[in-house]
């Protein structure tokens, strides 16, 4: 299914978000995570890319592998680093072949060794080039691209990054899914500034379930520094060392902006599950529901 299709119901979707395994063992306990939720009915499902492009190959296998074993609509992330036009045309011609018909359109981080990003020969140095490229190759494709409620790390003066997404969107992005984020009010001034700048596309909100303290320290790093509001944290030192008691405080705090969230008009929340469905099925058992189609009844 196209996502642009999922949000023409007008109804919030709710999706999950994969990294690729590196191993059999961490394969197979992914599809038993992907089996946990699939009874939840997400909308849909993406799979990152890895941040340097390093998991390419296997980003394209757990793909191709959900898209053949499953019912659900899956989204692969897809990255200008490391990659030439030509290299990134055959993949999406593969993905293309293979029934998958969304792209989440990113440009991605530099490897590690290198504090710049750098394009590769005959490669795009902008996400605004990779989407432009996508709906000229691929026009029937639905493409996402990155939202920053709490402003993008490369881009200090939030007027211009409101400038850069609307090039985004302008080349051809059908909706936004944002970065992590704690405090619901950072999403809404987003999605005002948004509207501000001239884009009416879905926003999706990103959230991502404190598990651990270690899980904390972790999503930092990944989302470049993440704020955490003081009273998430006042809550997390009451928890002190027990990590389940922490994982109780993280998924009450995700099921409070996704309650909220759903209350003020999200067009969907896109759950990072960092591979674990517990936390997930959690927050729908505090949320009073089964599956997103039971939501969706009551909104």
């Amino acid at each position: 299914m196209n996502i642009t299709d999922i949000f023409k119901s007008g109804k919030p979707s709710i999706s999950f978000e994969f990294f690729p395994p590196k191993s059999d063992a961490a394969s197979k306990r992914l599809f038993d995570t992907i089996s946990h939720l699939m009874p939840l009915k997400p909308r849909y499902v993406s799979v990152t890319y890895g941040a340097d492009g390093s998991t390419r190959h296997l980003t394209h296998d757990l793909v191709v592998r959900i898209r053949k074993e499953t019912d659900l609509t899956v989204v692969p992330h897809l990255t200008c680093v490391g990659e030439s036009k030509d290299q990134i045309y055959e993949m999406l011609e593969c993905y293309d072949k293979a029934g998958i018909k969304n792209i989440m359109a990113l440009r991605g981080d530099p490897p590690r060794d290198e504090e710049k990003f750098t394009p590769v020969p005959d490669g795009f140095e902008h996400a605004v080039d990779l989407v432009a490229f996508i709906r000229g190759n691929f026009p029937k494709m639905g493409i996402g691209v990155a939202g920053f409620p709490e402003g993008h790390p490369e881009c200090p003066n939030r007027l211009k990054e409101m400038e850069y997404l609307k090039r985004k969107v302008d080349a051809g992005a059908d909706y936004i899914c944002t970065q992590l984020f704690f405090d619901n009010r950072d999403f809404y001034d987003f999605r005002e500034r948004c509207q501000l700048s001239g884009i009416d596309i879905p926003i999706v909100a990103g959230i991502m379930p404190v598990t651990s303290r270690k899980n904390i320290e972790r999503m930092a790093d990944l989302a470049l520094g993440a704020r955490y509001p003081a009273k998430l944290l006042k809550a997390v030192e009451r928890a002190g060392d027990d990590d389940k008691a922490v994982e109780r405080v993280g998924i009450h705090w995700a099921t409070e902006q996704v309650m909220d969230l759903m209350d003020n008009g999200v067009c969907g929340v896109h759950f990072f599950t960092l591979n674990r469905s517990e936390a997930a099925v959690q927050i729908y058992r505090s949320l009073g529901i089964k599956d997103s189609d039971s939501f969706h009844k009551q909104v």
